[in-house]
């Protein structure tokens, strides 16, 4: 092979060098497009969260006193049906299973009429906040009208994530490990 030949066949490699990782990348996002997801909760439109009202107390309360914090939210009537229940306990064992962690989390129950939780279901949830709003948080909770769906409020305030019906708890448990991790605030 002649000297000019191996410069062109250099020249042709180092353009094919170059261009390969250009070329995949168009494919990877042009052409293959992966459909799987990581996260297990449904991504909700994000919705600065407004809720202010009065806790079992009487005293006023506002959801934004427990901004800095990741907030789990329970949107339902305060008779509790057991699948209320179960998503109470949902939320707590998932707060739980974070460990160190879970100081970062608050768990919120919107009563969305003025039956109050029985004493024992209180007593069997310490730490969790209850806030009668004043105005109805139906629009800002999607889907919260039926009382089975779980809502994450990120640090900030947003609405951003709600769980599915009769949530998986260990798939629930990955996801609030997730966004712990990749969270450098709340």
């Amino acid at each position: 092979m002649n000297r000019v030949k191996m410069n062109r066949l250099k020249l042709l490699l180092l353009i094919g060098l170059f261009g390969l990782p250009v070329a995949a990348s168009y494919l990877a996002y042009y052409v293959w497009q992966p459909t799987a997801r990581k996260n297990y909760g449904e991504l909700v439109k994000q919705v600065d969260v407004r809720v202010a009202g009065t806790g079992l107390d009487g005293k006023p309360m506002d959801a934004a006193k427990l901004k800095g914090k990741w907030v789990m939210v329970y949107v339902g009537g305060g008779e509790c049906p057991k699948s209320c229940r179960d998503l109470l306990y949902y939320m707590r064992q998932t707060r739980t299973a974070q460990g160190k962690e879970m100081d970062r989390i608050e768990r919120l129950w919107l009563l969305t009429d003025d039956t109050v939780p029985a004493a024992e279901l209180q007593a069997y949830h310490a730490g969790l906040h209850y806030l009668k709003p004043a105005a109805s948080p139906v629009p800002q909770f999607v889907g919260s009208e039926t009382g089975a769906y779980l809502y994450m409020i990120d640090p900030l305030g947003h609405l951003m994530m709600r769980w599915p019906q009769n949530p998986d708890p260990s798939r629930m448990i990955r996801d609030i490990k997730q966004l712990l991790k990749a969270s450098q605030i709340g």
